[in-house]
């Protein structure tokens, strides 16, 4: 099997289960009054997992994300309205590949709520705190964390970047993802991804930084995907995976897992009936109770009534990073759907300044300001950053796509050097660059 024809299959493999796992989230509402449709309604997987046209395809030949993002804002407008409520998804995750994070989520505002009926947190009883603090509190004495992710939403990946520091110094020494196959053999040693060190998702700016971060702090990197052609067999798949590469051979060890949706799950029902998610089997296999750390649920998903419970908790708890809810009374911490998550986290409306405010990551990347002159009138054209000590085959630190003439952005890039790079939808480099981003001088002076 040739490289080119591997990558179609991790491809087609990895968008199977992707589309699988949002079938198998399809559940109720939460029990609410009725309200008034939002102009677009939440996408879901009630409407099936088949299409008439097979978009991914068609687009999984191509040579770049740029030139899928063309081809797709292309035909989207010819499907119909249920292949449309499918293929949404693709555009998303192609969207969120290049940097284009808000059009990703107003593209695919995928709803999973939880199944019962809540009582939403009083201000009175509960108070709002820095999600990265309380939760490396919470797992001082576990051995397994886990935090899950939206796939197609990059906002999901700010806390899981924020914990490996922490974690690392409670004692965490094992963070497996995802997103990462078992094949690159070489990644410790280079220190950094490239695309075919996992899946699609890994294109993402943030998952890559995810990955660097995870390696300079001196974790044991650990791929767990399961090539089951059942649903419960990937998550016995994945479960044993990890006991394998990690328990069996230290059973002491302390693990970070980044996962997506319903697979860090501690009891059965978000992806269907009778089947146990990754999670749970893994407790049962190590010994271990899991902590669970839910991010998916509320979060900004795109234009909403004010009636939506999000946007209810927001109005209560108008956080600023991600944040969890702890008692005022006796410190314990809300999780919405207690029996599955010990842990719900809010993450705040993403905000506008060109591109989300998350980017910043608190701080510590800072905005840099591009213009649509790099990619020499070629439109559209994506830019990618890169750190000037990584080769070009690289995952981005950041991209950004350019869809008009005349028009500036930011790409949000930490201290350090990197080469820019501009490129047209046939791969074809338009402009090359060096640049600088210096420290702020209040972290020079001290």
């Amino acid at each position: 099997m040739y490289p080119s024809d591997m990558k179609y299959s991790r491809r087609l493999y990895f968008w199977r289960w992707s589309l699988a796992c949002i079938a198998a989230l399809a559940m109720p509402a939460f029990a609410a009054p009725q309200t008034p449709s939002p102009p677009q309604q939440p996408a879901t997987a009630s409407s099936g997992t088949q299409v008439s046209r097979d978009l991914f395809t068609e687009t999984a030949h191509m040579k770049n994300e740029l030139s899928r993002y063309s081809y797709l804002r292309q035909v989207m407008p010819q499907l119909s309205r249920d292949d449309r409520l499918i293929d949404q998804q693709l555009l998303a995750t192609t969207e969120d590949e290049l940097g284009l994070y808000d059009e990703a989520l107003i593209d695919f505002p995928f709803d999973n709520r939880v199944q019962t009926a809540i009582t939403l947190p009083d201000p009175n009883d509960w108070q709002a705190v820095d999600a990265a603090t309380e939760i490396a509190q919470l797992a001082t004495d576990r051995h397994i964390v886990m935090i899950n992710e939206a796939h197609h939403d990059g906002h999901t990946r700010e806390l899981t970047l924020a914990l490996l520091p922490k974690l690392r110094a409670e004692g965490f020494t094992y963070f497996a993802a995802e997103a990462l196959n078992n094949n690159d053999s070489d990644l410790m040693k280079r220190g950094y991804p490239t695309p075919n060190s996992g899946s699609e998702y890994l294109h993402e700016p943030l998952y890559g930084d995810i990955i660097r971060e995870a390696i300079r702090l001196g974790f044991h990197i650990v791929s767990y995907e399961s090539d089951a052609d059942a649903l419960a067999d990937r998550e016995a798949g994945q479960a044993n995976m990890l006991y394998r590469k990690v328990f069996a051979n230290d059973p002491k060890a302390r693990l970070f897992v980044h996962a997506g949706y319903a697979h860090i799950d501690k009891a059965p029902g978000n992806l269907g009936d009778g089947i146990k998610p990754m999670a749970m089997q893994l407790k049962q296999l190590s010994g271990f109770d899991p902590l669970s750390i839910d991010q998916t649920r509320w979060r900004d998903i795109g234009p909403m009534p004010k009636t939506d419970l999000y946007r209810q908790l927001f109005a209560r708890f108008p956080v600023t990073q991600p944040s969890v809810l702890i008692g005022r009374q006796n410190g314990s911490v809300w999780a919405s759907d207690p029996s599955r998550h010990d842990v719900d986290v809010i993450l705040p409306p993403s905000g506008h300044q060109r591109r989300p405010h998350w980017l910043s990551l608190g701080g510590q990347r800072l905005p840099r300001v591009i213009s649509s002159e790099l990619c020499d009138r070629q439109i559209p054209c994506v830019v990618e950053a890169r750190y000037a000590n990584e080769g070009d085959d690289a995952v981005a630190a950041d991209r950004y796509v350019f869809t008009a003439d005349n028009s500036i952005n930011n790409l949000y890039l930490r201290p350090g050097d990197y080469r820019l790079v501009a490129s047209d939808r046939d791969g074809r480099i338009l402009t090359k660059r060096n640049l600088t981003v210096d420290k702020p001088r209040s972290e020079d002076t001290r």
